[in-house]
Order: C-alpha cells, then sequence, then structure tokens
C-alpha cells in the first residue's frame, strides 16, 4: 500500500508560563498526516498550518468547550458525535443554545482536509473560516468573538496551549481557528471494510451481495457520490419536496442564482450506516427511505439534476433486490477505528 506521507518541521518552543514561578519546556512535536493511497490529494493547505501535537490537543479542547457558546454549554461536539461519524444521530435538525432548532441536519465531519467547500449550501470554501458560522449562529452556538476571546485569556490552560501552538504564542481568534482545523484535518476516516478492499488488504474480502451492491452503486450512484471519498464536492437539486414550513432555498441562499435553487452539497456516504437521519433536512429516517425516494418519489424542478431526468423519467431504477445489495454495499462503508478512536474522544 503506498501513503503519502506528510511530517512536517515544528521548531521546539520554550514557554515561560507566568502562572508559575518555574519556567517549564514544551516540545511541539509535529503529527505524521498520511494521505491514504486510495484518496485523491488534499485540497487544505496544509503546509500553511501543519498539525502539531499541541495544536491538536488545543483543537479538540476547543472542539469539546461548551464556553464558546452563550450558554456555556453547546460544544461542537454536542451536535457532533464521534460514535455517529461526528453527526448529530437521530435529531432532525440539530439543537442548539436554549435548545433553538436551525433548519438543517448536523453533517458529518470527517476528511475535511479533502473538501474544497463546506456547508451545505457552500457557504464557505476555507476550513479555517468554517467554525465562525455554526460559533456565531443564533440556533447553534450563539457565541460572540469577544466574549470566547475574553474567556481564552483568562483560562491559565488555554493561555499555555496557546504558547506552546503557535510560533507567536498569541491567544487570538486567528490561532483558534487554525487550532480547531488541525483537530479537523487529522479526522480522516479511511479503515472501512471498503477501504480494505480498495487497497487489497487483510479484512477487504467483500461478500457476494456486497460486491453486487459495489457494482450497482458504481453504475448508478457513483456519478454524484464520486471517488473514495463519495462525494464529488457538487451541490445539486436530488428532488426532495419542498417543505413549505421552511423553504430551504440551498445554494442559492448564497450566490442568489437562480440556477442553484434548492440545490445542497453532495453529502459524502462514508460512515453513512450510523449518521441517520438523512438529507439536508433530515426527513428520512433509513437509507431504505432514501432508495424509495430515489426510485419512485424524486419531484421534477426547474433546477432537478439531469441525472434524475432522463428518457423522460424520474429518478434511479431500483428493483428491490438492489436496494437491499446496495444497503449491505453502504454498510462496508464504517469505519469502525474512526468512530471509537480515542484520540479524538472528548474523554
Amino acid at each position: 500500500m503506498k501513503i503519502k506521507h506528510f511530517l512536517w518541521l515544528v521548531f521546539p518552543i520554550l514557554i515561560n508560563c507566568s502562572d508559575s514561578d518555574q519556567d517549564a519546556k514544551y516540545i511541539n512535536l509535529p503529527l505524521d498526516f498520511s494521505v491514504p493511497s486510495n484518496f485523491p490529494n488534499l485540497a487544505y493547505d496544509i503546509a500553511a498550518n501543519p498539525p502539531t501535537e499541541k495544536g491538536f490537543e488545543l483543537g479538540k479542547k476547543l472542539f469539546y468547550d461548551g464556553r464558546l457558546a452563550s450558554d456555556g454549554l453547546v460544544s461542537c461536539g454536542f451536535c457532533h458525535l464521534q460514535e455517529n461519524a461526528f453527526t448529530h444521530h437521530g435529531h432532525t435538525v440539530s439543537h442548539g443554545v436554549d435548545n433553538a432548532l436551525g433548519i438543517r441536519n448536523a453533517p458529518a465531519i470527517q476528511n475535511m482536509a479533502y473538501q474544497r467547500i463546506y456547508m451545505y449550501d457552500g457557504a464557505t470554501s476555507h476550513l479555517d473560516l468554517q467554525p465562525i458560522i455554526p460559533l456565531t449562529s443564533t440556533v447553534e452556538m450563539n457565541g460572540d468573538l469577544n466574549r470566547i476571546l475574553a474567556m481564552m485569556k483568562a483560562d491559565p490552560n488555554y493561555r499555555e496551549l496557546f504558547k506552546v501552538s503557535f510560533k507567536d504564542g498569541a491567544v487570538s481568534i486567528e490561532n483558534m481557528l487554525k487550532a480547531l482545523s488541525q483537530f479537523m484535518v487529522m479526522l480522516t476516516s479511511s479503515n472501512s471494510k471498503f477501504d480494505h478492499y480498495r487497497r487489497n488488504e487483510a479484512g477487504g474480502t467483500l461478500t457476494k451481495e456486497e460486491m453486487a451492491g459495489y457494482t450497482i452503486f458504481k453504475n448508478k450512484c457513483a456519478s454524484c457520490h464520486a471517488t473514495d471519498l463519495m462525494t464529488d464536492d457538487s451541490f445539486r437539486n436530488n428532488g426532495l419536496a419542498i417543505n413549505p414550513l421552511i423553504n430551504d432555498v440551498g445554494r442559492y441562499r448564497v450566490t442568489e442564482q437562480a440556477t442553484d435553487y434548492y440545490k445542497f452539497k453532495v453529502p459524502s456516504l462514508r460512515n453513512v450506516a450510523v449518521t441517520a437521519p438523512y438529507m439536508h433536512d433530515g426527513r428520512f429516517g433509513s437509507l431504505a427511505s432514501v432508495l424509495n425516494h430515489y426510485s419512485t418519489a424524486v419531484v421534477d424542478g426547474a433546477t432537478l439534476d439531469p441525472i434524475l431526468k432522463q428518457n423522460g423519467k424520474l429518478g434511479i431504477t431500483l428493483s428491490e433486490t438492489d436496494k437491499e445489495q446496495l444497503i449491505a454495499f453502504l454498510n462496508t462503508l464504517t469505519d469502525y477505528q474512526y468512530l471509537t478512536d480515542k484520540r479524538f474522544s472528548e474523554f
């Protein structure tokens, strides 16, 4: 198996701990980041913000710290649970501060360094900026950046981590966002049964049913769920009936181009068996319901993806056997190592 390795040179940093009379020396070692051989190239400029032990530790602390929210409780990890590929499993839409409800389902956090654009509507194209959206959303964390900065500066543990994590040692919003990116960059899911199959590794033998499902997937699904990342990072209208109570216009919200009405980012199918409910608004509770939508319930519209309207027929032709085999294949995308990796857990 060929794997691309990135090992970044990080110089030791001498820290003077202002809260004690003793000096403490910490060496901030680089983390070994590997690109799996069956993955495409990185999209994130990792050379500009290379993951380090202390930067990752800082990012992880921030990710699970409820003090970033206005209520002191809702952390990033509150809506992104590791055992469910960092989704808010079982919640149609996520619950924010004061139990406020948004209009979208929390997407999985995995393989972020390979993506070029984020959020269901593509509101940001840089991983370092992505956390600002949930941090400041009034229905998510409702955080105030000035208050967050003051909290971190008043916390001796944060001050120490910032000093050792970054060359300038500054407790700043810029470094906070970089630390969160270092944590998310390391959240790589690449050890499912399917990955082992693709890399011809032990444990990668697909059953007859799984292989049949993979064949169907390649013929009928892979044009959107492309590469081994299981997404092409595009925005598409997949024929969902419009919810008149919300009328989420999707990508149009960002571009204001009529051609983007009701288009949403194609999600990755990695770990999809553990990330229910599905779609941007969490309307489907099972994979069977998702496949039923594509086979019998696609709604026509001006921006419907052409793939779902061919030869005068809406949707994708799928027999009941096809659906069973597809689900069998989708189950091979579950990366149990990722879902239980202690490096990423809160405790």
